[in-house]
């Protein structure tokens, strides 16, 4: 066959481009034209227009990244299950591995904060940056997250939609007329459709932004919450059913063996979220300083050795629950199917939970693009199996108990690691939608909290944040003047002082020239040694004297702004020193107490 000619191709090449540039154009021009319209309304009938937007188009998103990681983990990892083992084990490695390794070096090529769940990112742009996340996030975390977690890395699906679905709504935002610093509206609305639109749960969906993300139940973005939630819901509904996450029979009510072996259950799951937790974030600390692997293959690394552990689960029982999002698995035990050969099921039950638990440690500490819900709830239902399994040897268990202690053991791993119990609580009731479990529910919810509480310091996202080098008491507001009290002054404190080094007049001069403040903190030995004030320095240099110090008041960054405060109003400068020991670590005015207070006023939501 003969080939076009040259100009011919050329001419389809720029036919092409054309075409491009004009969709572009047009787009551009239509957001032009929405974002004019929308100005021209009043501000609460434009807040419920873009929320509308938000819902449709995240919620969409959502669908479309869900249903790409069933598509890609149903091609691969579901047809080599039925072939020999030497097929499967070579081409679960390669389909792991591979699509690690592209997502590694998307991740490392374009957006290296695309990374890992996608909430503690959500969460600090909501506070950090207004609500803005870039387009570039939102693209690179879609195709990374496909990749990694449909390619059989051991990840959750619901944190990457949250945050995909944040930064479309941010990214909307923008196109439709919204100034950068009013985006926090639009990304929590996203992040509620994403959750809703992961788990077709909308009520939980909505009590885990209030509960995590915004850290407050009466927010003033409760309306829109509720709208987004609702609508990224019914798109899901729309498109795919109304199924939940997993799927479960209606059950019998709880007898007294569920509730005798409820705080079992939940302490396992408790400890077992705890446990991962800590893992997670000491590799994914140690593993930072491992220069000699370069960024872009540590996903690959953590995913091939996931599938040491996976492979091994599945020449052992057949199952493939270490694999991906494990729902299969998971729904199995909701549904008291989960067998191996002649073994019990509690047995498989706990081999599930540990391998899963170390898997997913590997994948996400190793920098994988995923979420931890998914397999959070997988350790919670496993640890409630393995608690009914053990516990039925020894006196009759009813199938439904098993159940229930496997949908507590799922609200209390998910409570204990995220310490958002009222989300916990929905999901499970919302997939069951039975009020009988709401007792037993709220009993795993206070023991997760009890055991987190007792062995962590924070949350998940939020010891993921700190790893990242936030200060949270500096990144999430207080909610009243009470708590803004409380926090400590490092939270306010000025740690690049312009300092005195000396009392010498060539010292002292150019200082003057060369900076405006009122007073200056003066060392000797690099030791505070007083305040000098501007006036005492100027008149010092006149007379040819050694300027007079006021007395330095100081302060530890662990004291409270409440002791600061009494601190700062006995200062002559209205300046205090922050030490540590006789060392200078920065200094806290009344101007910058002042200037914190009133942050803190516009950064309430």
């Amino acid at each position: 066959m003969k080939r076009p000619s040259l100009g011919i191709r050329f001419a389809k090449q720029n036919y092409k481009i054309e075409w491009a540039d004009s969709f572009w154009e047009d787009m551009t021009v239509f957001f032009l034209k929405l974002a004019g319209y929308l100005a021209k309304l009043p501000r609460n009938t434009r807040n419920i227009l873009q929320t509308c937007l938000y819902g449709v188009a995240a919620g969409l998103a959502v669908v479309a990244f869900q249903w790409l990681i069933n598509v890609l983990y149903n091609a691969t990892f579901i047809p080599l299950s039925s072939k020999s083992l030497l097929t499967f084990a070579a081409g679960s490695f390669g389909v792991m591995v591979g699509s690690a390794l592209i997502a590694g070096i998307l991740l490392n090529s374009f957006c290296p904060e695309a990374a890992g769940s996608g909430i503690p990112q959500a969460k600090a742009a909501f506070w950090k940056d207004f609500g803005v996340i870039s387009w570039r996030t939102v693209w690179v975390k879609f195709v990374a997250g496909v990749l990694a977690i449909g390619g059989g890395g051991s990840l959750g699906r619901e944190g990457p939609s949250v945050h995909l679905a944040s930064g479309l709504a941010s990214t909307l935002a923008g196109l439709t007329g919204e100034a950068k610093q009013n985006r926090r509206r639009a990304t929590a609305s996203g992040a509620a459709v994403g959750l809703a639109a992961a788990f077709n749960a909308p009520l939980s969906a909505m009590a885990f932004v209030l509960e995590e993300i915004i850290q407050d139940l009466n927010s003033n973005l409760l309306g829109s919450v509720v709208v987004a939630a609702v609508i990224g819901a019914l798109v899901v509904h729309g498109l795919i059913g109304r199924q939940p996450a997993f799927a479960m029979n209606s059950i019998e009510a709880p007898t007294w063996r569920a509730y005798v072996l409820t705080p079992l259950a939940a302490v396992l799951a408790s400890v077992a979220g705890v446990y991962f937790q800590r893992f997670t974030l000491a590799l994914r600390a140690r593993q930072r300083g491992w220069s000699k692997i370069p960024g872009w293959l540590k996903p690959a690394v953590g995913a091939a050795l996931a599938w040491v552990i996976g492979i091994l689960v599945f020449i052992l029982t057949g199952h493939l629950g270490v694999f991906s999002l494990g729902y299969g698995d998971l729904s199995q035990g909701l549904d008291n199917q989960l067998a191996w050969g002649e073994h019990l099921g509690w047995e498989l039950a706990g081999i599930l939970l540990v391998a899963k638990l170390f898997a997913t440690v590997l994948s996400y500490g190793f920098g994988g693009c995923g979420g931890i819900f998914s397999p959070t709830l997988f350790f919670g239902g496993m640890s409630g199996l393995l608690v009914a399994g053990l516990f039925g040897m020894a006196m009759p268990m009813p199938g439904d108990d098993s159940i229930t202690l496997a949908v507590v053991g799922m609200s209390a791993c998910l409570g204990a690691v995220v310490r958002a119990p009222v989300t916990g609580i929905l999901i499970v009731f919302e997939m069951t939608h039975q009020f009988s479990l709401v007792p037993v529910l709220m009993i795993g919810a206070l023991i997760s909290q009890a055991v987190s509480r007792r062995m962590l310091r924070e949350n998940f996202y939020d010891a993921i944040l700190e790893q990242d080098g936030y200060k949270l008491e500096k990144l999430l507001p207080p909610r009243d003047l009470q708590g803004w009290q409380r926090l400590p002054v490092s939270a306010i404190a000025n740690f690049q002082p312009v300092v005195l080094n000396g009392t010498e007049p060539m010292e002292v001069e150019k200082m003057l020239k060369e900076h405006t403040f009122a007073h200056f903190p003066v060392l000797r030995d690099g030791t505070p040694a007083g305040i000098a004030s501007r006036t005492e320095l100027s008149e010092a240099l006149v007379e040819k004297r050694t300027p007079k110090l006021a007395p330095a008041i100081r302060c530890e960054p662990r004291q409270t702004i409440r002791e600061l405060q009494t601190l700062l109003l006995d200062s002559p400068s209205g300046m205090a020193v922050v030490c540590d020991g006789p060392k200078l670590l920065g200094i806290v005015t009344l101007h910058d107490l002042l200037r914190a207070q009133i942050n803190a006023a516009q950064n309430s939501v």
